[in-house]
């Protein structure tokens, strides 16, 4: 009896260890719902918070330097800057949950851009990352490569938007960075990132779906007449 109890023992042991550190190695707070902030009085800006409290696992950088600091509900007026809205932010911007991330590239005549990265180990069942955000100007980078980047659908103040991702970068760790790219009165929302297991159509794809479901409806009242 005492020896099947250190090998269970054992064996549960192993696997929650092989299970927290499977999830230690891979992308963390891609909702942004992570943040441990403390909420700002209702009708108020804030200020500046710690990058390691409101974006937990990952970097923020203005241009090439990084930043340990950023502003929570709060914004700049032309600099660059990175923010986040939450919790209880009530004056528009959220995309999803408690909290969305904004970055402000800008500055006075000489702009920079704004960005966040994270690596980490890249799901292995995934094809494709989608988002959603509400910007101009913006790049997605994974594993060094720019993701080609298609619109998918909207919502009220955001564009879903999904990009194939090389299968190569499966179970591979690598660099996501997301960037509002330099130029003035630029403010980029971003929220809701997830790996996703299916491929997204590809432009083309969309527009032979869009005409297939056209023909059909087209068909159908000619039937029903």
């Amino acid at each position: 009896m005492k020896r099947f109890f250190t090998k269970n023992t054992l064996l549960i042991g192993i696997l929650s260890f092989g299970s927290w550190h499977s999830f230690g190695q891979g992308f963390v707070n891609l909702g942004f719902e992570s943040a441990n902030l403390s909420p700002v009085p209702s009708g108020q800006y804030g200020g500046y918070v710690s990058t390691l409290d409101a974006i937990p696992g990952w970097t923020a950088y203005l241009g090439a330097n990084q930043v340990t600091q950023i502003l929570q509900n709060n914004m700049t007026l032309g600099d660059a800057s990175i923010d986040i809205l939450g919790p209880n932010w009530n004056m528009g911007g959220i995309i999803e949950g408690q909290y969305t991330v904004v970055l402000q590239p800008g500055g006075n005549g000489t702009y920079i851009s704004a960005s966040i990265s994270q690596t980490a180990v890249v799901p292995a069942n995934a094809q494709s990352l989608q988002f959603k955000a509400e910007t101009s100007s913006f790049s997605v980078i994974l594993g060094g490569q720019n993701l080609a980047l298609i619109p998918l659908g909207t919502g009220a103040n955001y564009t879903l938007y999904g990009a194939n991702i090389p299968a190569s970068d499966a179970g591979q760790s690598e660099a996501l960075t997301i960037t509002a790219l330099a130029g003035p009165n630029t403010t980029d929302y971003f929220d809701s990132f997830v790996f996703s297991p299916s491929s997204v159509p590809e432009p083309a794809t969309w527009t032979l779906l869009l005409c297939g479901a056209g023909l059909f409806g087209v068909v159908r009242q000619w039937r029903k007449r």
